[in-house]
């Protein structure tokens, strides 16, 4: 083959070609780098003798603080910002009492003692608790989110620690 002739197809050759070795190089650097890490194997399998890495979060063990139960939960009343009783963990607050379907519901509170627990959202439905879509986390002693809606009248909303099934007080919200 002529290459003096065609400068185009040797050009386009010699890029594919360095293309490959590129990948190729890219690839083992990869595969290196896998290894050394440790990511993927299985602790049986382990050559390193340490403890594999894993993407688990371990449970808090501080038993320090006292959890209320969920017969602590203050009864409900007909505005958004209720406080709990004196022995209740978590204090939510919904910042509007009425909005238009699907528009933004603020949920706001604290959660003393609760630092890095996952609060799950539910709503009071045929007179049972219902899982809400929506978590959150406890940062700093307090959390927030925000809910939308298209259901309208009184919706009464609650946040429960998935760990501890400690429940915040109620809340309600008027969509209409």
């Amino acid at each position: 083959m002529d290459t003096e002739n065609r400068p185009v197809l040797t050009g386009l050759v010699a890029l594919v070609g360095v293309a490959v070795v590129i990948g190729l190089l890219g690839g083992l650097a990869v595969l290196v780098g896998v290894k050394a890490a440790g990511i993927g194997e299985d602790s049986g399998t382990s050559s390193g003798g340490g403890t594999p890495a894993t993407f688990n979060l371990p449970r808090p063990t501080d038993t320090s603080t006292i959890v209320p139960t969920p017969t602590d939960t203050p009864s409900a009343t007909e505005t958004g910002t209720e406080t709990p009783s004196p022995t209740q963990g978590i204090s939510l607050t919904a910042t509007q009492q009425s909005v238009s379907p699907m528009q933004q519901i603020p949920l706001t509170g604290t959660y003393q003692g609760g630092e890095g627990a996952i609060l799950q959202v539910q709503r009071l439905e045929d007179g049972a608790w219902v899982d809400f879509p929506v978590t959150m986390s406890v940062s700093g002693g307090t959390f927030s989110t925000y809910l939308l809606t298209g259901r309208t009248g009184e919706n009464k909303f609650r946040v429960i620690d998935t760990d501890t099934d400690a429940t915040s007080n109620e809340v309600t919200v008027t969509v209409g």
